[in-house]
């Protein structure tokens, strides 16, 4: 982990990598240039936190009323009026987030918004149960430890695996991984691991579903950098923490606020139409209120809505650019429904459950553990407050039923529930996170476009650095402003990452020596 001017802040993982920025000045000289940053989700709120440091003029546009991008929550209230805050459902931060952790540092630099739950349960259907508290953190220790601490590795199991197969696992290189494993679904991949059926559910078929996506259409190169990221390329592990109270709360008000004092204009309930060329160069900005000359833009947007502006503005790039962008494509649906529960679950719930086998229920939280609004409901009412997650639902589902479904797997879950009146419901249907699907990776844009003025941020972004989710969010923000200070001579922002490659030399040289070609 690092302080902002790529310090390192005390913290587990000796072997983290600073990627410094090239040299420069450490701001802008003279008439600033004018940036607009389209997207006000995580890559959006970095790249201008940077821009704006460094002395550019930024304009964040955001369609929503609300920043946060798909962590951004909103006020609504309850049958009895009480207010309270939707969102579009759970997030986990790891402590191997650098970059995320690093723009959260803006505004509480020890990061007391964040709160660390002590376990990752998760549950099959079954009855298998797996957590990653006892397991080591350091690898290739982690990876070995979960294996023989997980009952979902029997000895048989452990004896009918493929070695050799796996080997790739072990010698996993951003700059390559997806040159060797992007043709292959993570479904088919585990098929040659000849992994076993419990322990997949569990160990990856759960954090597949943490990309909006069914193992048949993940590509397994994704698959092999997550499980780099969080097994053998860190010792940060799997524990991770939460924040204390709603996002726009904890997270996205106070950063609106550090932005706002280094003169972002920002712009919400926004959208932007279309990027044309300007007269003189830059470009031109369209939306709502008309056209607006930019020397630069940053586009931050999630995947239909890149598609959609690229697609209304026919200058940007070139064609096998906006080619690209055009095959990009959306994961299937996923629904998060929040109960207001007249009771609380039972005493040692956890905060949050992983599951497995239980329909189309992927996990289960207890936000009236960790969430203050809502544990200060709980305390009121004597009740309690529970998410639930459904990831990658079938083209067929419908909302109603799914709804039904998810509240009927809660009661098998946590039966106390079945004798619980709902206060409250509210269910956010969405279908907008991008999917890595097998052989796509070729099409996802890069940060840097053929044109130098134009650069693209978001977790859908090609960076080759080890990052996922969050934090490729936030990471591409950074390369994005990094990307336009360059050219102006200006420093940029210091960057973090888990190492690039497997942690072992002797693992990496057995790969190399007995993997397959």
């Amino acid at each position: 982990m690092s302080r902002r001017d790529g310090t390192r802040i005390p913290g587990r993982d000796r072997h983290a990598r600073l990627l410094a920025p090239r040299p420069g000045r450490d701001r802008i000289a003279g008439d600033p240039p004018c940036v607009a940053v389209i997207g006000g989700g995580i890559a959006g709120l970095a790249a201008a936190a940077v821009l704006a440091e460094r002395g550019v003029r930024v304009v964040l546009h955001e369609r929503e009323p609300v920043l946060g991008g798909r962590v951004s929550g909103w006020p609504v209230a309850l049958p009895d009026g009480t207010p309270a805050t939707m969102s579009r459902g759970f997030h986990a931060f790891f402590r191997q987030y650098y970059n995320l952790r690093a723009l959260l540092r803006r505004t509480d630099p020890a990061l007391g918004m964040l709160t660390g739950l002590p376990d990752y349960p998760l549950l099959h259907s079954s009855g298998l149960r797996d957590g990653f508290r006892r397991v080591p953190r350091t690898p290739p220790f982690s990876a070995l430890g979960f294996a023989l601490l997980s009952p979902s590795f029997r000895p048989r199991d452990l004896l009918a695996l493929r070695p050799a197969a796996a080997l790739p696992l072990l010698d996993v290189r951003t700059g390559r991984v997806h040159e060797r494993l992007d043709h292959v679904s993570a479904h088919d991949f585990l098929d040659t691991l000849r992994f076993p059926a419990a322990a997949r559910h569990l160990a990856f078929e759960v954090f597949s579903r943490s990309f909006f996506a069914d193992p048949r259409q993940l590509s397994a190169a994704e698959m092999a950098l997550m499980f780099h990221i969080y097994f053998l390329g860190s010792s940060e592990g799997l524990l991770f923490d939460v924040p204390r109270e709603p996002f726009p709360q904890a997270l996205w008000d106070p950063l609106a606020r550090h932005l706002s004092r280094h003169g972002v204009e920002v712009r919400t309930a926004a959208p932007v139409d279309a990027v044309r060329p300007g007269p003189s160069g830059g470009h031109l900005v369209v939306d709502g209120t008309g056209a607006r000359a930019y020397d630069a833009v940053v586009l931050a947007l999630d995947t239909d809505g890149l598609r959609a502006v690229v697609g209304r503005s026919p200058g940007l790039g070139d064609a096998a650019w906006r080619a690209g962008v055009a095959r990009l494509r959306t994961a299937p649906p996923f629904l998060v429904s929040r109960l207001w529960l007249d009771r609380p679950v039972a005493a040692g719930r956890p905060g949050f459950l992983g599951t497995s086998g239980f329909g189309s229920l992927d996990n289960v939280s207890v936000l009236s553990r960790w969430e203050g609004e809502a544990a200060r409901w709980a305390a009121r009412t004597g009740g309690s407050v529970v998410e639930l997650h459904a990831y990658a639902l079938p083209p067929t589902a419908v909302r109603d039923v799914e709804e039904k479904r998810l509240v009927d797997q809660l009661h098998r879950v946590y039966p106390e529930t079945r004798d619980a009146r709902v206060v409250a419901a509210r269910h956010e249907w969405r279908a907008d996170c991008p999917l890595f699907t097998v052989g796509g990776h070729a099409d996802r844009p890069t940060v840097r476009t053929p044109d130098p003025a134009l650069v693209v941020a978001g977790d859908l972004v090609r960076t080759g650095l080890p990052v996922a989710l969050m934090e490729r969010a936030a990471t591409s923000g950074f390369l994005a402003a990094n990307a336009l200070l360059e050219r102006w001579g200006v420093r940029g922002e210091p960057l973090w990452t888990v190492p690039d490659r497997g942690r072992s030399a002797l693992l990496r040289a057995l790969a190399r020596r007995c993997g397959p070609r």
